[in-house]
């Protein structure tokens, strides 16, 4: 890069495409499918490129969206305002950002 740092992203592959981490900036990015109205809040497994959660909540008034950013907060340890939906708002399809440390990917790269 001309006058300026490069940096690079540590990109989790194979079975894990679904999670990146950039280490110099601290931030996470998962792929996510979401299937709301569940029983309970949890984590099922591997959507296609995606990591499917259920979230027990109503596809209504953001009450998914909250619900997620609630359970991925408690499920990594992070606060709610470390959650970020950076894509995918009203879409099952999401891709959201999570600011923390390092131990963040390896909290994450847990979750299935």
């Amino acid at each position: 890069m001309a006058g300026g740092i490069g940096r690079a992203a540590v990109f989790v592959t194979g079975d894990r495409g679904w999670l990146r981490y950039d280490a110099p900036g601290g931030r996470l990015t998962l792929t996510l499918h979401i299937q709301p109205n569940a029983r309970k809040s949890s984590i099922v497994g591997v959507h296609g490129d995606a990591l499917k959660v259920r979230v027990a909540a109503p596809a209504v008034d953001n009450k998914a969206n909250a619900a997620l950013i609630e359970f991925l907060g408690e499920t990594l340890g992070v606060p709610r305002s470390a959650v970020n939906i950076r894509q995918g708002a009203t879409s099952r399809r999401k891709i959201i950002e999570i600011t923390g440390g390092s131990e963040l990917e390896q909290k994450a790269s847990r979750l299935t």
